[in-house]
């Protein structure tokens, strides 16, 4: 997923809505990736073009980004990932497919994510947390991106859809390698290598159905039809993908945050019992999926002419961070009433797993504040913000006094 060739301005585009603008690694992201995100925002109009990415247009007002997100009529999700050339490669379910054609294969994903599902979780959840926190709690340190973030959603995702952990490495190798420049893998290798890993196991699971997602997936009515074979591979490794990325970079994110405000710390810390509350206010501050949608036909969108086929990217932190949406963005404020975002999505596509990634963050804080009330960023750490359609910490190590 490298970047393309600067492509040339468009005849339809303003000059002064051109803005030389990498949407995988907005300038100033030595400062942080949602600071280099608010000062993009702060910057330039809420709606510009780029010839980045071979050319495209950038939501960055938030209200018009969740517009552009949730308007399947106007904006289509046929091609969601940037470059158009390699997002034409990615034809996943149901995160390429628009209404009323998509909802079966979302109908499948929400009865296996919905609240009830989540709450039967939750002991699981818990205990994973604990589990590896007492690793390294006596320790005074750890490496968190390696020793909890990239282990704990993983290790839930898998048992749920009943995956060994043994596989977790390759599962997130290939991820990765849809979802960042410079992949180790190409694009469509990386897709393949889902495919072929996924191939024996839906045959199985097909033949002799178990008690995971997987398997209530593949034998789900869909009308009078299940999944056919290629539905149920672009649908397998959709799920695959979202359950060990987002959430890994996501604590990465809020853990640093906590480690460096003592005061957001206590409040969070001293009033347990609001923890899930409070989580979406830190996803409001911490959004971190950059994806993209294909005008569907020519249209003249807040002022701006758009022609079909044009691609607009939406950054789904800048919801979040828009002044006009939530005042003084960058703070912490537990008690800001109804936050405005766009983490999780909105309309039609909004993320079916939003239930289960709050529980998994909430209840992190509650067993980390409990067993770790105070620490801070360990000298070792490398917290270079790495470009991607997913924001990511290079590496959070923390440290803590055990005495």
């Amino acid at each position: 997923m490298a970047s393309a060739a600067h492509a040339q301005r468009p005849a339809h585009v303003p000059a002064d809505r051109v803005v030389d603008l990498d949407i995988y690694a907005p300038p100033s992201m030595d400062e942080g990736y949602h600071e280099a995100w608010a000062k993009v925002q702060a910057a330039n109009p809420p709606l510009v073009w780029t010839p980045r990415n071979e050319g495209h247009w950038v939501a960055l007002g938030g209200d018009i980004l969740a517009e552009v997100q949730s308007g399947w009529e106007q904006f289509s999700s046929r091609v969601i990932v940037l470059p158009k050339s390699i997002g034409e490669l990615h034809g996943l379910i149901p995160t390429t497919i628009d209404p009323p054609e998509h909802r079966p294969y979302r109908k499948l994903l929400n009865d296996n994510l919905k609240p009830s599902a989540v709450r039967g979780l939750q002991g699981q959840v818990r205990e994973v947390a604990r589990d590896l926190i007492a690793r390294f709690r006596d320790r005074g340190h750890c490496d968190f991106t390696e020793e909890y973030a990239r282990i704990f959603p993983i290790r839930i995702f898998l048992a749920m859809v009943g995956l060994p952990e043994s596989d977790a490495d390759n599962i997130r190798l290939w991820a990765e390698s849809m979802t960042r420049p410079e992949p180790e893998i190409p694009f469509d290798e990386a897709r393949q290598a889902f495919f072929d890993y996924l191939d024996p196991i839906i045959r199985a699971r097909r033949d002799e159905p178990g008690e995971d997602m997987l398997s209530a997936m593949l034998s789900a009515d869909m009308g009078g039809r299940s999944l056919d074979h290629d539905e149920a591979l672009a649908l397998c490794t959709q799920v695959l993908i979202a359950g060990v990325d987002t959430v890994v970079n996501f604590l990465g994110f809020v853990m640093l945050a906590l480690a460096r405000k003592p005061s957001v710390r206590a409040r969070l810390r001293d009033n347990p019992s609001g923890m899930l509350a409070a989580t979406n206010e830190l996803f409001r501050r911490f959004g971190l999926v950059t994806i993209a949608r294909e005008v569907r036909e020519d249209v003249v969108f807040h002022g701006m002419e758009l022609k079909q086929g044009d691609m607009i990217a939406i950054p789904t932190v800048v919801h979040g961070l828009d002044p006009q949406a939530n005042p003084d963005p960058l703070s912490l404020d537990f008690a800001r009433s109804r936050p405005r975002h766009s983490t999780f999505g909105s309309g039609p596509h909004m993320c079916p797993g939003q239930e289960l990634a709050r529980s998994e963050v909430a209840i992190t804080l509650e067993e980390w504040l409990s067993a770790i009330p105070d620490f801070e960023v360990a000298p070792e750490s490398d917290l270079t913000c790495k470009p991607g359609i997913v924001g990511k910490i290079t590496r959070l190590c923390l440290q803590w006094s055990t005495s």
